[in-house]
């Protein structure tokens, strides 16, 4: 199996692992880019997993059962951090982030099946919700995602959504100018596809 397989059976056994616990979930990250922008290698699974405030050690331990840690004091990084730091049997790293904001409790809500070719299926946010996670991240890479997400689902794209969750986001973060260039890329992509 190549590697892009290996990762996205990984997301697989970590979705069945998540649904047999009845927690609430979604994708987030490279391996949803593959469903609403350009398909691109990535090495990991992210997911936000929705514990709320206070129940973030039972979600924490009932992961520390199903995948090795990647750092030795794992539960202790992940319940002040509020991100888990795992790797599956297999070695592939899993990145879920201890969700209870309101937007990512949205998140999760607006979450659908992408169901792959052999019928299985992942939980991923939407492509609002990647586009929201992308601008916010920000880097050089999670900007080049934001151009092929907007060129790929152009016009199909809930921009309002995007913008309402993002300006309280970009200001905690105090990041003014993210907004406008997402508004500059949506423009350059509108005229790049107009002619």
């Amino acid at each position: 199996m190549n590697e892009l397989g290996d990762v996205l059976t990984a997301a697989v056994e970590v979705e069945g692992f998540c649904r047999s616990q009845h927690w609430q979930f979604c994708f987030i990250g490279g391996i949803v880019v593959q469903r609403w922008g350009s398909p691109r290698f990535t090495q990991d699974v992210d997911l936000t997993l929705l514990t709320g405030f206070g129940d973030e050690e039972r979600h924490v331990d009932g992961l520390l059962r199903f995948l090795h840690p990647r750092r030795p004091d794992a539960r202790e990084f992940a319940l002040t951090h509020r991100v888990f730091l795992g790797r599956t049997a297999q070695g592939i790293p899993v990145d879920a982030a201890l969700g209870a904001f309101p937007f990512e409790e949205r998140t999760i809500q607006r979450a659908s099946p992408w169901f792959l070719p052999d019928g299985r299926a992942l939980q991923t946010c939407s492509a609002e919700d990647l586009l929201i996670h992308k601008v916010f991240a920000g880097r050089d890479r999670d900007w080049a995602d934001v151009e092929t997400l907007l060129i790929r689902q152009f016009g199909k794209l809930n921009l309002d959504l995007a913008r309402e969750e993002l300006r309280p986001l970009l200001e905690l973060k105090e990041e003014p100018d993210s907004l406008p260039r997402l508004e500059r890329m949506v423009a350059k992509v509108a005229a790049r596809l107009a002619t």
